[in-house]
């Protein structure tokens, strides 16, 4: 085989630093994206901030404009916390202005202090305390936990298995009712004893202690059986357990809030949806006029790499907040009838519409809309949520997943509590609405739904 040269042309997209960086920071969430600027600021003195004061107010008032502002638009105050303080104090610290939670276990503990204990109860009490989990039930037996902390050292104090269960009596007298129990029947039986007595009362405890699987699945035939007693009895004793409390210590969890931070802000002015971003989100970063000139000036070349840099990141920023809003606004075109009329309204969507209509790539549409949100008059919302999948309606138009999912969850709370729906019955109503969809598409939306089957919604 005789060897030979050949020429052969082609084309190769090549990505450069400036597009790199410009999808990484596209595809970051708010508060990543923030973290990042904050990075990039200390990293190159070349940068700096523009405060908003420095920005100026918008004063376009055409709609459509992104930099709309009127009195129906929400004001966002996302960095101010009022603290009841006035005048500057270099040694207040809001960090530490903040109130402390108390946790279960130290509410229960102070309560134990103010019992007159011997020291060997006062050690087992803060022990069982310890062991309850985050519902304030305890889920481990007394003999696993004697055996856990050393059967034969116990012994030596003088500490047997039935004192265990003198300390865990002292627990289940405590605040809030029901703590300390070893199982939901258990402690919404002690919930119980704290209710006026009563005839309901004395039933709802025998159900608890003795049927809490048959109500669980609604079995009532099978209760008013076991329990001796009629419909109208029944109805009363579960209405009694319905106010009580089956997590007793869950107000005790981690109540630490997740803030989200919205990218752009909806609101109705004069009859028109209109777009804007939000400052908050969006800060806005310049290269130091200062240092820029100096460098002009002078011979700097160590700072001239910084230089392109900081051009390139305030580029890349400009860029985004930009193709943030054009997708925004799409979404919000195209789902008029949604900020209308809620999700019932909601129109048919997917990632390549949106693509098409800015001559943009779809993975851009994706980076953009994933862990990017919309502050709206129904809330706030991830971009990705007015996007979904379509069901073919009888007359040949399209429905939405979301609507559908409306029109599920409204047949359901209009239903009768006594007959519910089963998922056959809610495909025939769909359908009397004009949406052909198959039963396994109603339970699969259903289940997403969280709510339960028909047999579990089935009351007295």
């Amino acid at each position: 085989m005789k060897a030979s040269l050949q020429l052969r042309m082609s084309q190769q997209l090549n990505l450069t630093p400036q597009l790199a960086q410009s999808i990484r920071l596209l595809q970051l969430s708010t508060l990543e994206f923030q973290q990042e600027l904050e990075g990039f600021l200390a990293d190159n003195p070349l940068l700096e901030r523009v405060e908003p004061s420095e920005a100026g107010e918008p004063t376009s008032d055409e709609p459509g404009s992104a930099t709309n502002e009127s009195q129906d638009a929400p004001e966002l105050l996302w960095d101010e916390v009022r603290s009841g303080r006035s005048g500057d104090d270099d040694d207040y610290d809001p960090a530490l202005n903040v109130p402390q939670q108390t946790t279960l276990q130290e509410y229960l503990q102070a309560q134990a202090a103010l019992l007159p204990l011997s020291a060997s109860d006062r050690g087992l009490i803060m022990l069982v305390i310890d062991a309850l989990d985050q519902d304030g039930l305890l889920t481990q037996s007394l003999e696993e936990l004697h055996e856990q902390f050393g059967a034969g050292e116990l012994a030596e104090l003088g500490i047997e298995p039935e004192d265990w269960l003198v300390v865990l009596r002292h627990v289940q007298q405590f605040d809030p009712p029901g703590v300390g129990a070893r199982s939901l029947g258990e402690s919404l039986f002690l919930q119980l004893r704290l209710k006026p007595e009563s005839p309901a009362r004395e039933l709802a405890g025998r159900l608890v202690q003795e049927a809490l699987d048959l109500l669980a699945q609604r079995d009532y035939t099978r209760l008013k059986r076991q329990l001796h007693c009629n419909e109208a009895e029944l109805r009363e004793a579960i209405a009694l357990i319905g106010t009580l409390n089956p997590r007793p210590g869950a107000q005790w969890g981690n109540t630490e809030s997740n803030y989200i931070v919205p990218d752009v802000v909806v609101s109705k002015v004069r009859g028109h949806w209109l777009v804007r971003l939000n400052g908050a989100a969006q800060p806005r970063l310049r290269v130091n006029e200062y240092y820029a000139k100096v460098l002009q000036s002078a011979d700097a070349q160590s700072l001239s790499g910084q230089l392109q840099e900081a051009r390139w990141l305030v580029k890349s920023i400009e860029q985004r907040g930009q193709t943030i809003l054009r997708v925004a606004e799409v979404i919000v075109e195209k789902q008029k009838a949604f900020f209308e009329l809620g999700e019932i309204a909601m129109r048919p969507l997917v990632l390549r519409d949106i693509a098409i209509e800015l001559g943009l790539h779809e993975s851009t549409v994706s980076r953009v809309t994933t862990q990017k949100f919309m502050l709206t008059p129904r809330g706030v919302l991830e971009f990705k949520y007015f996007f979904g999948s379509h069901v073919e309606t009888d007359t040949g138009g399209e429905c939405s997943a979301t609507a559908i999912k409306a029109q599920i969850r409204q047949l359901v709370q209009n239903e009768n509590k006594q007959k519910p729906l089963s998922d056959s019955a809610l495909v025939e109503e769909l359908a009397r609405q004009g949406v052909v969809v198959a039963r396994r598409t109603v339970a699969k939306y259903r289940e997403m739904l969280q709510i339960p089957p028909v047999n579990q919604r089935k009351s007295l």
